[in-house]
């Protein structure tokens, strides 16, 4: 239910409703305000972030559901968001942010706070969230709320190449192929990672048309895949980059080529230049084997979670979860 409150600036705030996609423009007011922001006080001044791509916010708030959360001000506009995914057991938090002018009086608290409680009332494992490493304000913020410093996500880029052999892919298959394929995606997951669970994301990539999943395996069998969104994320700009968003994969050490060669064909075909992997520190096999086919580092984010609700490596296998859009 929404509660009213009033702040320090005499502005009253309502909230949290759920948000659609006729909150777009006002999220993306938001977001650009805030993020822009953040990089000023980190000594950038000359950066402004521009507004995302609206088919990443309706992927966003359809894959939240009615995690998808918001805050108004007396004039009826977005103040502040948390978009609260839970895929499975697994429950993160992004993008979330409150407007400059409201920052300091407490809504941040409020909105992951909220975030928090959503993702324990629906019985979450894992409650995490990325911020940037160098920024302090950020991880001490999180971390007065609960949230540990994890492992470092390294954003790396490889080139699209053209692989020896056509792909396969999700998109391929006709009904009701693809979705038994998508239950089968989900029991390889499983059995990695219990309780996870990312079918909705595979089936609202492809409902949206925003990527593809690159399936592994010869034959019938299925040794991994990866979801994969090749729509560009900022509105107004070309397909530069494919972006994995999550990754299984049954046998890394015999899979890794293939998987490699497949993401710079699917790339390719997608008409991306490169193919953008967001890889945990943890996973230093993969991260090794895309430095020796000559990745570029690009990004870092800290991962952070819950204190009592961090993850848990796969015992076998590998598990990449982009916390991000």
């Amino acid at each position: 239910m929404a509660t009213l409150r009033t702040w320090p600036t005499h502005r009253s705030i309502d909230g949290p409703f759920p948000l659609a996609s006729d909150d777009i423009a006002g999220l993306n007011a938001v977001f650009t305000e805030a993020f822009s922001d953040r990089y000023r006080k980190d000594g950038m001044q000359g950066v402004r972030v521009p507004p995302l791509h609206h088919g990443i916010w309706r992927y966003a708030i359809a894959d939240a559901a009615d995690g998808a959360l918001g805050w108004r001000d007396e004039r009826d506009r977005i103040v502040a968001f948390n978009i609260v995914h839970r895929s499975g057991r697994e429950g993160w938090m992004g993008p979330l942010c409150v407007h400059p002018e409201l920052q300091s009086l407490g809504l941040g608290k409020e909105i992951v706070r909220t975030g928090i409680d959503w993702l324990k009332e629906r019985d979450a494992r894992v409650i995490g969230l990325e911020t940037m490493p160098r920024t302090m304000d950020n991880i001490g913020f999180y971390s007065s709320l609960g949230f540990l410093p994890g492992t470092l996500t390294v954003t790396l880029t490889l080139e699209a190449r053209a692989a020896e052999r056509p792909v396969r892919l999700l998109s391929a298959l006709a009904e009701p192929a693809r979705e038994q394929m998508i239950a089968r995606c989900h029991a390889l997951l499983d059995t990695l990672a219990p309780g996870y669970d990312f079918s909705r994301e595979l089936r609202l990539t492809d409902r949206l048309a925003l990527g593809d999943t690159l399936l592994l395996g010869d034959g019938d069998a299925l040794d991994g895949f990866a979801l994969c969104h090749a729509a560009p994320l900022v509105e107004g700009r070309g397909r530069d980059e494919l972006r994995v968003l999550k990754v299984a994969l049954r046998d890394p050490e015999r899979d890794l080529e293939a998987f490699t060669r497949g993401l710079g064909e699917l790339a390719r075909t997608s008409g991306a230049r490169r193919v953008a992997i967001r890889v945990q520190s943890e996973y230093r096999a993969l991260y090794l084997h895309l430095m020796r086919l000559g990745a570029r580092v690009r990004w870092t984010d800290l991962r952070m979670a819950l204190a009592g609700h961090e993850e848990r490596p796969p015992a076998a296998g590998l598990v990449l979860s982009n916390w991000e859009i």
